[in-house]
């Protein structure tokens, strides 16, 4: 990251946790030149940027000093629900100003292209963008292999309706899995057969008899940063699942949508370790900027390509947000933002962990042990009677979310878990919500079993 991104990212952030407060003057330009080990104009830059982002002001022969910011931008009154199961990103983190800018800038780059119908594909521009930004994750792949969606979950739907090359039907999928995608499955009718995955991983030697003799169209995972386990695939197995997809004609839909919100590093998905194009890559950029957004990018073989055009025949997705995305990416916003919003998710996931470690002394919750992303599992002992748990923290003011929606209906070999989500959990809360938890599994550690 540029000199000036990194001093930006860091006083923004110091801004955020009150170590500069409202009024404050800032260190001068010399003294954090000096302390960065940078010129001057470096530091001009990151604090004519703050000062466009109405994070700092300046006073003229004084220095630059912190907003006061206006009672609808701060919260003196916390709520008291501990939220652990909303998905949606912190709205403290959302970066308005920076998307407001780059909204204003789409408008002045692209002007009348803003106002048609636009390609079906996506906007040429932020196609050429997303190729080389994936190349940063190791997908390799061109403008005309990218279709920008509204979201990823279009994409899904697209994909288990479509007819694939291999002539097969069957959707496999990971159990438990993503609750959405598995009630669309079931509601369309379509063929679908889970597999088991837990935090351990997967059994490949099951996975493999079942891409030899499941006539599966396609095998749905998300490698990394699982909804809801939180865990991630080693390489070796990564590396497997291509290799079986190849050998056996069997389609992978890798579902990256959490790939920006780990501190891991060195990831390459399943996507960079197959060569004989049988992976659908897909990635959302929702929930690193906001929901509202509806972004999502679909990286499809040659093989697949006329066929998904075909399936989506015009553009779903607004220009105007499409074209101030590419701005944010290519202006280096969106690497800036990804940097905050991890460091800001992995230190609540060692919050959660460590009190977790605290107060877990009769070991009876077992935890997917993820250190990065924004979900845990809590497995739970088969005594305990799930939905009065949930009833009981419901009381507490701790909302939770049961594992049991993650499964498809007729699927028996579930475990019994609750979902833990730290992307609204505040820092302050965690262990109140995780001590609160404990409590209650070991006050019900024996009751009767009701999943």
């Amino acid at each position: 990251m540029k000199k000036y991104l990194v001093i930006l990212s860091e006083l923004e952030q110091k801004i955020l946790e009150g170590q500069y407060r409202p009024g404050q003057k800032l260190p001068s330009i010399r003294s954090t030149s000096e302390q960065y080990g940078c010129s001057m104009s470096t530091v001009i830059r990151a604090y004519a940027e703050l000062e466009k982002r109405h994070a700092i002001y300046s006073i003229s022969q004084s220095g630059h000093y912190v907003v006061e910011k206006s009672g609808d931008e701060t919260n003196d009154k916390p709520s008291k629900i501990i939220d652990f199961a909303s998905v949606l990103p912190d709205v403290n983190v959302f970066p308005y100003l920076d998307f407001q800018h780059c909204l204003n800038k789409a408008i002045d780059k692209y002007k009348h292209q803003l106002f048609t119908y636009g390609d079906s594909r996506g906007l040429e521009k932020l196609r050429h963008t997303l190729a080389s930004h994936l190349a940063g994750d190791q997908v390799f792949t061109n403008a005309e292999r990218i279709i920008v969606t509204s979201g990823v979950q279009p994409a899904l739907e697209i994909l288990a309706k479509m007819p694939f090359p291999n002539g097969k039907s069957v959707i496999l999928v990971e159990q438990p899995s993503y609750d959405i995608y598995l009630r669309f499955l079931e509601a369309e009718g379509i063929p679908v057969s889970g597999i088991a995955r837990t935090a351990a991983g997967i059994d490949l030697r099951e996975l493999k008899e079942r891409f030899k003799s499941g006539d599966i169209k396609f095998f749905y995972t998300m490698s990394r940063y699982h909804n809801p386990l939180g865990t991630s695939y080693s390489a070796e197995v990564r590396e497997a699942i291509a290799s079986l997809a190849s050998k056996y004609n069997v389609y992978i839909v890798e579902d990256d949508y959490m790939a920006d919100l780990g501190e891991e590093r060195g990831f390459d998905p399943i996507y960079a370790y197959n060569r004989t194009s049988h992976v659908v890559y897909l990635k959302s950029f929702s929930k690193i900027i906001f929901p509202g957004l509806r972004l999502g990018a679909v990286i499809l073989p040659e093989s697949l390509l006329e066929t998904f055009h075909s399936y989506k025949r015009y553009g779903d997705t607004s220009l105007l947000s499409q074209a101030a995305l590419e701005v944010y990416i290519n202006n280096d916003m969106y690497e800036r933002h990804k940097q905050k919003i991890c460091n800001q998710y992995a230190a609540r996931i060692r919050t959660l962990n460590e009190a977790l470690e605290r107060y877990n002394d009769a070991g009876l919750i077992e935890s997917s042990g993820v250190n990065s992303g924004i979900f845990v599992q809590f497995k739970l002992p088969q005594t305990v009677n799930l939905e009065q748990l949930i009833k009981r923290l419901t009381a507490r003011n701790v909302n939770v979310v049961s594992g049991k929606g993650f499964y498809l209906s007729g699927y028996l070999d579930r475990e019994k878990f609750l979902r833990i989500s730290i992307s609204q959990a505040q820092p302050e809360q965690i262990e109140e919500g995780v001590r609160a938890i404990t409590e209650e599994v070991r006050g019900m550690k024996g009751y009767n079993s009701i999943i």
